[in-house]
């Protein structure tokens, strides 16, 4: 049997993906729009999204349609109730990207402790030129060893952050859900995470249960001068919180590489503000070239699991 299968947002994975094992008529677009999303599907039984938004309304005009294989490991962008309704086969990708989104959320955390970017700007000022002495005092500068770090969100990524953060010495916390009633063992309560640590860096998926899980009144019961760390969902954080926080010096610092909308075309409060102890970056924590390939990989393994009847990866 020969399958169709369709790439909606091929440019975003900039790697090559290995041939698929098995007979197919196999076409791709370089992006796809919410509105172009069933007329670029219509005749697919697979297709493959990274991040094009697959609504109820777009799968219900896909009769034909069996498998979505999502080219990333979130997937808030397809709605999973509409595929069990309408017996559409759904998986994802898992720990490909464990190790270099943790390395991102540290080298975020350290770019931060050390206040590199406010010792470049005044670099690039000049203020290094007329200093009195051979160096040139101006942002605090703190070690990471003997500070404590609260990860919210214990996956893959959350563990290996862990154990980097344990070989510099710091101490971990792992956080237990926000509003749970028990408290396993291994975690913490969510608000004395909160309240202990030095660092918050949050790995955990995007819901309506998390979304705004940080906001005013977390930032408040956060540690003063403490930093938030955010390389998983932008929603998770109240952006317009967070830039006061850091306006009014509640938080020390804070490393984004992901925002509520992305691209941010309409803009961003992040983006706004020029703060010399806040970090954006472009959502890219997951793209070392190593991370792509076991990316592309695990998607044609996965596709090709389905077609051969196995369970591999599934959320539906």
């Amino acid at each position: 049997m020969t399958h169709s299968v369709v790439f909606l947002d091929r440019d975003s994975l900039p790697v090559p993906v290995p041939l698929l094992p098995f007979p197919a008529e196999y076409h791709e677009f370089p992006s796809t729009s919410v509105e172009d999303a069933a007329m670029n599907c219509s005749g697919a039984d697979i297709v493959i999204s990274n991040k094009v938004p697959l609504r109820r309304d777009t799968l219900e005009q896909l009769p034909g349609l069996k498998l979505v294989a999502i080219a990333a490991t979130g997937y808030n962008h397809v709605d999973l109730d509409a595929c069990r309704e309408l017996g559409i086969a759904v998986c994802n990708i898992r720990n490909y990207g464990d190790d270099t989104v943790a390395e991102h959320a540290l080298t975020l955390m350290l770019a931060l402790a050390k206040n590199l970017p406010a010792y470049q700007r005044d670099v690039a000022a000049g203020i290094w030129q007329q200093s009195r002495q051979f160096c040139h005092f101006g942002a605090p500068i703190r070690d990471l060893r003997g500070a404590t770090l609260g990860i919210i969100g214990a996956g893959g990524i959350g563990r290996r952050l862990g154990e980097l953060a344990a070989a510099l010495g710091m101490r971990v916390l792992f956080a237990e859900r926000k509003g749970a009633s028990e408290v396993r063992p291994g975690y913490a309560a969510f608000a004395a995470v909160l309240a202990q640590a030095d660092v918050i860096s949050l790995h955990c998926p995007l819901s309506e249960e998390t979304r705004d899980l940080i906001a005013q009144p977390e930032l408040i019961v956060m540690k003063p001068g403490a930093l938030l760390i955010n390389t998983a969902r932008g929603g998770l954080v109240n952006e317009a919180d967070l830039v006061a926080a850091l306006k009014y010096g509640q938080l020390g610092g804070a490393g984004v590489d992901v925002l509520s909308e992305e691209p941010p075309v309409n803009g961003n409060p992040l983006l706004k503000t020029r703060l010399p102890n806040l970090i954006v970056t472009p959502h890219i924590s997951w793209a070392s070239r190593q991370a792509m390939e076991r990316l592309a990989a695990q998607l044609v393994e996965n596709i090709g699991a389905f077609v051969a009847g196995e369970s591999r990866n599934r959320l539906v």
